[in-house]
Order: C-alpha cells, then structure tokens, then sequence
C-alpha cells in the first residue's frame, strides 16, 4: 500500500518534525509513504470573503497538481464523516482488496481547501470537531495510519 500525504504549509516547530520523523520511520515496514508539501499562499488575517476563495483556490491547484488519477483521495475537512480507529483501519483495509493500493490523504491550510479539493476528493473525513493546526493535525494523521495497521495485524499498540 501507498500512503501520500500531501499537506499545504511547511512544519516548523521542532517538536513536530521530531514526532513526524519517528512515525514515518516506524510506518516503513507497513506502507510506503510519501509526504509533500505545498507553499501556502501568504494572507492577512482578515480577508474578503472573495480574497479568501482566491487563495483557497490558488493552494488547491498546487495540491492538486500533486494527484493523480488513480489515487484514492481522502481530504481531511471538518464537514467529512469521523471514523474511530478500528473503522479507520478498515477503511485502509478494504480499500487495498479493492486493489486501491494508492491513498493520497490531503490536509489543508489555516483556510481550509478549495472547492475543487473538495469536489476530488473519493472521502471527506473528519478527525473532530475542533480545529486543529494543520501543521499538528499531519502527525495525529500519521500516528493514526500508524495505529490502523497495528489494528489491521492484531498487534498491541493499539490500546
């Protein structure tokens, strides 16, 4: 299976780097992972409603320029269905015995995604209700996966 998970921003904060580091390191012997990261598009924080679509649109071209047509697109939106951990794992599952063994995972900006993201996107899901940095919400992701496949071969992480 073939994990992408693209994320709009670039983690700065070493705490993160470090958590992300370690939960890419212990996913390589399930999964082969990629991770890639789109510039986000430089705005102040009280913007027109129109200014704000523009940049939304501008950062979901970038991310989508990074999909292609056969990955299995799961975006990370606060209006998307939640999982626990044990569906979210076989989610991962059924998805490879339908012989989708690409899922691109995207995580947007402090806007959110575009309308476009949205519309290609095979899943919306959604972690809570609240609303976490998007720079964070890349290592729950990740720790989550990582979990998933524990899960999926009865192995102790999980509880």
């Amino acid at each position: 299976m073939n994990i992408h998970i693209i994320s709009v921003g670039k983690v700065k904060e070493k705490y993160l780097k470090l958590g992300i580091a370690e939960f890419e390191k212990r996913l390589q012997s399930y999964c082969k992972l990629t991770l890639s990261e789109v510039t986000d598009e430089q705005a102040p924080e009280n913007l027109s409603e129109k200014d704000l679509q523009l940049v939304k649109q501008k950062e979901g071209e970038k991310i989508l320029a990074k999909v292609k047509q056969d990955h299995y697109v799961i975006a990370l939106d606060i209006e998307g269905v939640s999982w626990s951990s044990e569906r979210f794992a076989k989610e991962i599952e059924r998805l490879s015995f339908q012989g989708k063994n690409q899922i691109t995972f995207i995580i947007g900006g402090s806007n959110g995604l575009s309308e476009a993201v949205l519309r290609r996107a095979d899943q919306k899901l959604s972690f809570s209700k609240m609303t976490f940095p998007h720079q964070l919400m890349k290592l729950i992701l990740l720790e989550q996966v990582y979990r998933g496949y524990k899960i999926l071969r009865g192995e102790p992480y999980h509880k």
